[in-house]
C-alpha cells in the first residue's frame, strides 16, 4: 500500500519523538511491505520564528495532499508567559483543526497492567479502566467572538445543531464498537448551549436504540472520572470540558506520556499524543516517545490497516514489559532509558516479530 505522511515535528521535545515514530513507522512499513514516503513541515512556535505564522498556508497544503498527518506538540515559554502575545503558537493547532475539518478528537484511556502503579488513584479504582473521550473540536468558546482591554474580556460560547448532531454521531458510532454505553457530559443545568447539547442527544437516542445513553453535568463528571473510571465506556462532550476532562483522565493512566490521539472530520486525520511541547527536557534525550508511538498505531488502524496497528501496541506493551522505559514511567530499582533507546527497541522488536 502507498501511503503518504504530512510530518509535523513541532516544538520542544516534538522532533525527538517524531524521530521516533516515523523509525516505528519505517520498521511497520518494511514488515508488511508498505511505500511510505513524507513531507515534513513547520507549526507552532517554530514557524512564528520562521515565517510568523503559527500554521502557515504551505503546512496547510502538505497536510491536505497526504493521506494522514503525524503531529508532535506545539508551545514555547517565550509565548506561554507573554499574554499579550498577539500571536501564539497554539492558534496554530486552533487552526489547522479548523481548516482541515478536524471536528472530532478521540482519546482512548488506557491502563497498562504493569503501570498502575504510577497512578496517583489507588489501584482497585484504575485497574482494568479503558473508555475512550470524544471532544468536539472546532466550536465553542475556543472559536467564538472573543473581545478584551485592561478591564475587560469575554469568550462567545457558540454551537449550533449541525455540529452538535456530527459529534454526537461520532460517539454513538464509537459506543457501538466497543460496550454500548455513551455518557454525553454538559452543564445543562446553567448553560444554554449545554441545554441544546442535551435537547439533541435525546433526539437522537432512538437511531441508536442497542446504546444506554446517560447524562452528567461536568462538574460531576469530572469527579466519576476519578472516584470510578471503570464506569465509563465512551464520553462525548464540547469544546473546552473535553479539554479538561481528557488531561483529567490522564492521571488514570500514570503519565500522559502514554495517551495518543486521533482529530477526525472531513479532511485529513491528524494523529497526535495528548502531551505538550515540554520545552525544559528538549534535547535531553529523556521525553517519552510512546504516546506518539501509540498515535502511529492509532493511524494504521485508521486506514484499516489493523495488523500494523496492532503489532505496534504489542511492541510497546513488551517494551514496558521489559522495563525500556524513559525516566517518569520507570520502575523503582530500574535503569532508565533514553528518547531513543525506548525507540530502537520498539523498532528492534518489530523487525524481529515474525
Amino acid at each position: 500500500m502507498n501511503i503518504h505522511l504530512a510530518i509535523l515535528p513541532g516544538d520542544g521535545i516534538g522532533p525527538e519523538i517524531m524521530t521516533q515514530c516515523v523509525a516505528v513507522v519505517n520498521a511497520v512499513a518494511k514488515r508488511f511491505n508498505h511505500n511510505i514516503t513524507y513531507t515534513e513541515a513547520i507549526c507552532g512556535a517554530d514557524a512564528i520564528d520562521k515565517v510568523g505564522d503559527p500554521f502557515p498556508k504551505e503546512t496547510l497544503r502538505i497536510c491536505q495532499q497526504a493521506d494522514a498527518v503525524l503531529f508532535a506538540a506545539v508551545g514555547h515559554p517565550k509565548y506561554d508567559n507573554n499574554p499579550t502575545s498577539p500571536i501564539r503558537p497554539e492558534q496554530g493547532l486552533l487552526a489547522m483543526r479548523k481548516q482541515l475539518g478536524l471536528f472530532a478528537n478521540i482519546r482512548p484511556i488506557q491502563t497498562f497492567p504493569c503501570m498502575v502503579h504510577k497512578s496517583p488513584l489507588k489501584d482497585e479504582l484504575v485497574s482494568g479502566a479503558d473508555f475512550i473521550c470524544i471532544r468536539e473540536l472546532t466550536g465553542g468558546m475556543y472559536f467564538g467572538e472573543k473581545q478584551r482591554d485592561n478591564d475587560r474580556a469575554f469568550d462567545t460560547n457558540v454551537y449550533t445543531r449541525p455540529e452538535i448532531e456530527r459529534i454526537l454521531h461520532v460517539g454513538f458510532k464509537y459506543a457501538r464498537q466497543r460496550n454500548h454505553h455513551l455518557t454525553v457530559v454538559d452543564k445543562a443545568n446553567i448553560l444554554d448551549t449545554s441545554r441544546l447539547w442535551r435537547q439533541i442527544a435525546k433526539e437522537m437516542e432512538p437511531l441508536y436504540p442497542d446504546v444506554r445513553t446517560d447524562y452528567m453535568f461536568v462538574d460531576y463528571a469530572s469527579m466519576r472520572l476519578i472516584m470510578e473510571p471503570r464506569y465509563f465506556d465512551v464520553i462525548v462532550t464540547e469544546n473546552t470540558f473535553g479539554d479538561i476532562l481528557t488531561d483529567e483522565a490522564a492521571c488514570i493512566t500514570g503519565s500522559m506520556g502514554m495517551l495518543p490521539s486521533a482529530s477526525i472530520g472531513t479532511g485529513t486525520p491528524l494523529f497526535e499524543p495528548v502531551h505538550g511541547s515540554w520545552p525544559q527536557a528538549t534535547g535531553k534525550n529523556i521525553a517519552n516517545p510512546i504516546a506518539m508511538i501509540l498515535s502511529a498505531a492509532m493511524m494504521f488502524e485508521h486506514l484499516d490497516l489493523k495488523k500494523e496497528g496492532a503489532l505496534i501496541r504489542q511492541a510497546v506493551q513488551a517494551s514496558l514489559d521489559a522495563n525500556v522505559r524513559t525516566p517518569e514511567i520507570q520502575a523503582e530499582g530500574h535503569p532508565y532509558y533514553g528518547t531513543s533507546e525506548v525507540g530502537a527497541w520498539i523498532v528492534e522488536f518489530i523487525v524481529q516479530s515474525v
